[in-house]
């Protein structure tokens, strides 16, 4: 575990949503993050309802950040073949090289904070 102090976390935070801007990378809510990561680093399968309930929102406000993630090539859906009411996303290759990206960046800005 990581110990950090409220303002070295602060920084991090900063430090992480700077490079993202620097680095001309898409730009994403911090709920389009929020399921984005969910999707990336929690176990399958990840549908809209799932989401919506994870995050406490309306499923319309999941599918409204699902068609910018995946117009962006971030994530992808499609219906679930066992149960047609279902919407199920899917990684993607550009979504899961965004995503190690990111925890790049995390890292490397990590190791620059001041003790």
């Amino acid at each position: 575990m990581v110990a950090l102090r409220p303002l070295q976390a602060l920084r991090l935070w900063q430090q992480v949503c700077l490079a993202e801007v620097r680095d001309d990378m898409p730009d994403l809510t911090e709920r389009q993050m929020a399921i984005l990561l969910t999707v990336y680093l929690d176990p399958p399968p990840h549908t809209v309802r799932g989401l919506a309930e994870k995050l406490k929102v309306t499923k319309p406000v999941i599918t409204r950040a699902l068609d910018t993630m995946g117009a962006m090539k971030l994530l992808a859906r499609h219906r679930d073949e066992r149960d047609r009411r279902n919407v199920l996303i899917r990684r993607t290759v550009e979504g899961a090289l965004f995503v190690e990206r990111i925890g790049d960046v995390v890292v490397a800005n990590a190791a620059e904070l001041p003790l």
